[in-house]
């Protein structure tokens, strides 16, 4: 676990530094500087790219990060990796066709309830596109292990400039229509960027060679794709059915309280960039036992971490509320049951990597498919009765049972189980915290509030999860960080 708590560690810190930046401008400059409208058509045309990205990737990010290891000389690893880039090519430009072909029926589609997304519309695929290869690259540092430089690149760079354009529409040296073409521009940068920093790396000779296994990769790959886009559809798929019913500036309100309840699955995004190319290479070399123990590792670990992040949310929701405009105050509800949904996925460890590492990754796909069926179809009946509370309940049913479907199958099939009796301590220590200072409310400024209330739990959490030695990963941390200050327990 040394380089994966080494460069888990600092990917936690930037995407924590990264998610602060965003909290910044999502808490307080989208809505004062860009306005409800043009904050929710900025996070329609963002989430639509997340949606089809899979598509234009063909899951060419998650194949290299299999299949690399397996590859031995260096001819064969650059073969492969031009493969990479070059491959989705084939599936990117009829895509981009068709959607030429089809595009007045889809701008019809898309605006009959907001006309404004029809000046934008064509941004959606260009982002896309961006995303795709961004994700690319980013793959190809992660096999080199050098996560950290993309991670960097995506949770920090995007959110800082995005900061940036936003003074510069307080400034008036940028328009709110100029903003959402600028943040297009953002994306095609942080994929330039990504791509020379690759290139430096380890620097392919592009030659569009098929390699020795590609009928294995083609599989795999086909469904990726489908795993993709089932991951991106239950993330972002709510926000494409908000505007089908509702204003877009309700979509605004409901991207407030998810960016909020997606602070909790920081610490398992961060692991996940190195943990991932550890499994699959564990999976190959058949070494069960060690995986066994990762698998077990990285659920408690994630759940000690992620629940600390949830416990400081949760109990401080309706201070943080008071510091948004009041007509965003109707996500508090959205923001516990997003939230509860991204803590049950993230005590599932490195899960995903092991499924996607395994021959029978294809039955949980297909569940998936199902379950994305579902999402629309709950979101159809919710969202005309609840709003966007029932856009975030069809999403938590929606999450909850796609993350349980895949636990159960991990353990039928694999016989690798990530629960132990410290998983059972840490939801109590959690759910005691939660109810002694969800209740508690001090008479000061918000902000003096919040940080009071974060600094005791925070005390009380570290300690109670130490005391009853949860973790020993974590144990062993906080003893290294104490010898040195000095400090004995």
């Amino acid at each position: 676990m040394g380089i994966v708590l080494n460069q888990s560690f600092k990917n936690t810190i930037i995407t924590y530094i990264g998610f602060g930046i965003g909290a910044i401008n999502t808490l307080y400059l989208y809505p004062v500087f860009l306005g409800a409208t043009f904050y929710g058509l900025t996070n329609y045309v963002t989430s639509c790219a997340n949606v089809i990205m899979p598509l234009f990737a063909i899951g060419m990010q998650n194949t290299l990060v299999k299949f690399y290891s397996q590859y031995k000389t260096e001819e064969e690893k650059s073969r492969f990796l031009s493969f990479t880039v070059l491959f989705p090519l084939l599936l990117i430009i009829p895509i981009l066709l068709i959607g030429l072909f089809f595009y007045d029926e889809i701008l019809f589609f898309v605006s009959k309830k907001n006309a404004i997304v029809k000046s934008y519309i064509w941004l959606i695929p260009f982002i896309g596109l961006c995303m795709a290869y961004f994700e690319i690259f980013y793959a190809w540092l992660r096999v080199n292990m050098h996560s950290v430089f993309g991670n960097f690149v995506k949770e920090v760079g995007l959110r800082l400039f995005s900061l940036f354009l936003l003074i510069g529409v307080y400034y008036n040296w940028l328009s709110v229509e100029g903003f959402v073409y600028a943040t297009a521009g953002l994306y095609f940068l942080a994929f330039l960027i990504t791509m020379l920093y690759a290139f430096s790396i380890q620097k392919p000779t592009f030659q569009f060679t098929i390699p020795t296994n590609t009928k294995d990769i083609l599989i795999y790959t086909f469904y990726i794709i489908l795993s993709g886009s089932v991951a991106n559809l239950l993330l972002d798929g709510d926000k494409m059915m908000l505007n089908q019913y509702m204003k877009i500036e309700n979509i605004a309100f409901y991207s407030v309280a998810t960016y909020i309840a997606l602070v909790i699955s920081v610490p398992s995004r961060a692991m996940h960039q190195i943990v991932y190319p550890i499994t699959a290479k564990l999976m190959h070399d058949n070494k069960f036992d060690e995986l066994n123990v990762l698998y077990k590792k990285t659920s408690i670990n994630l759940q000690i971490v992620g629940g600390f992040v949830m416990l400081c949310i949760f109990v401080n929701i309706n201070q943080l509320y008071e510091l948004v405009p009041k007509e965003y105050s109707g996500g508090v509800s959205v923001v516990f049951m997003i939230g509860l949904s991204k803590y049950f996925d993230l005590i599932l460890g490195n899960n995903n990597a092991i499924i996607f590492n395994t021959k029978y990754y294809r039955m949980v796909l297909y569940l998936g498919l199902m379950l994305v069926v579902l999402t629309i179809v709950l979101n159809m009946i919710f969202i005309p009765i609840f709003g966007i509370f029932g856009s975030a309940f069809a999403t938590l049913l929606s999450i909850t049972l796609y993350s349980l479907a895949k636990l159960l199958f991990v353990v039928k099939k694999l016989h690798l189980y990530p629960f132990t009796k410290q998983t059972v301590y840490s939801i109590l220590v959690t759910f005691a915290l939660f109810l002694l200072f969800y209740f508690w409310e001090f008479p000061f400024y918000q902000l003096i509030s919040i940080a009071l209330k974060s600094i005791l739990v925070t005390i009380l959490y570290v300690y109670l999860n130490y005391k009853f030695k949860i973790s020993s990963d974590i144990n062993k941390l906080i003893d290294n960080l104490l010898q040195k200050v000095g400090i004995k327990i």
